[in-house]
């Protein structure tokens, strides 16, 4: 049964499906939290400056409230007086925006990070298609975004309304109290108020935080075969580097088998082992090996040395040991030295009889080879 349709999307993201949402500019993201995050950082910076916050209000109202009547007189003078005004407003609420600024640049990080994608800045004219517009507004996310902006307002209404209820006795008395007095309260039931509002908000961002998260981790699972595709994709497909190790193979036997001719001897166990060694003197401190192999691909060296006349020894103990303790290209281990001397010493000597004209006597007697470091029976000799 074909693995389609989001019942089917079971997996968890791998690791390059976050990546490329990444790049997407896709990120979970809670607006509750950062809503709490600048409230509670408004919050603090009143706790912290309330007091100096409260004596600046006091003093810029009664400048704005009380002018110099000379001003009145020159219209010039009215326009400097409010632009002074503004700049002091400015530098009065200049914490509280510097600690909602901070807040808002911070709030990312706690959920998702900070993101710059370019993808994200892509103009999408897909959005603009009305039909798709109105399938988005009815769409079962949509829902879920208006209750929850519909509970949100409820809940933190009725903070409100319970902290206007409670305090009204000292909202009431705030236009009897002087001016710097009455700010200095003023503020006060704000940092109240916004305490209260921070801790619905709290309520909030604890229950939407998680969702988001979950939400984030289920639009982005995978099927079983999305998984195996993007494995594929990453690592290769598992035939074309069975082909590639195959070609490689084939490469490589094919080299092995023409250094074969040009091997000084091919030491065999005539069942199943066959190396090709060559030494040169002067040029390398040991015999190495050109070739090997077992079975077929021993059968293969041995006639390929039949046919260009290189010397076969039968030597099962040395041709096991070499095979299990070199590979193509190495020198002959240390402890086979002796074993190997003997042979190349009898092709020596065998090279030196057949180049007599008519050669007298029987030629050279083939070595014995004893038991070597490594050349142990195996099960199938």
């Amino acid at each position: 049964m074909a693995e389609t349709g989001g019942q089917d999307r079971t997996e968890r993201a791998t690791p390059k499906r976050l990546r490329d949402a990444r790049k997407r500019g896709e990120l979970p993201r809670s607006r509750e939290l950062a809503s709490l995050i600048v409230v509670g950082a408004g919050v603090l910076t009143l706790m912290l400056l309330g007091n100096a916050i409260a004596h600046g209000a006091a003093r810029w109202m009664q400048r704005a409230l009380s002018p110099d009547p000379a001003i009145l007189e020159h219209p010039d003078g009215m326009i400097a007086h409010l632009a002074t005004l503004l700049r002091d407003g400015f530098s009065i609420a200049l914490p509280l925006l510097v600690a909602g600024f901070a807040a808002g640049v911070i709030a990312p990080l706690v959920l998702g990070g900070w993101n710059f994608s370019l993808q994200a800045l892509t103009p999408r004219f897909g959005r603009i298609d009305p039909l798709k517009g109105l399938g988005r507004m009815f769409s079962g996310a949509s829902l879920v975004e208006l209750l929850k902006t519909v509970l949100k307002a409820g809940l933190l209404g009725a903070i409100a309304a319970v902290y206007v209820y409670t305090h009204l006795d000292h909202l009431m008395v705030l236009g009897r109290e002087a001016t710097e007095s009455a700010i200095a309260h003023g503020l006060g039931l704000a940092l109240g108020a916004l305490a209260w509002l921070g801790a619905g908000l709290l309520l909030i961002a604890a229950i939407d935080a998680p969702h988001q998260l979950w939400s984030y981790a289920r639009r982005l699972r995978m099927t079983r075969q999305e998984v195996r595709q993007e494995y594929k994709e990453a690592e290769g497909s598992p035939e074309v580097k069975g082909r590639l190790r195959r070609l490689q193979q084939e490469v490589a036997q094919r080299r092995m088998m023409d250094a074969v001719p040009t091997a000084d001897v091919v030491v065999v166990n005539p069942s199943h082992y066959a190396v090709a060694l060559k030494y040169e003197s002067g040029r390398m401190r040991a015999p190495r090996v050109v070739a090997k192999g077992v079975d077929l691909i021993a059968l293969t060296i041995r006639e390929l040395a039949g046919r260009h006349k290189v010397p076969i020894v039968s030597a099962p103990p040395l041709a096991r040991a070499l095979y299990r303790s070199t590979r193509l290209g190495d020198e002959i281990p240390a402890n086979l030295y002796a074993a190997v001397a003997q042979v190349l010493t009898y092709i020596y000597q065998l090279r030196n009889w057949r180049s007599q004209t008519g050669p007298a006597g029987r030629p050279p007697a083939p070595p014995v080879i004893g038991d070597v470091p490594g050349g142990e029976a195996d099960d199938a000799a």
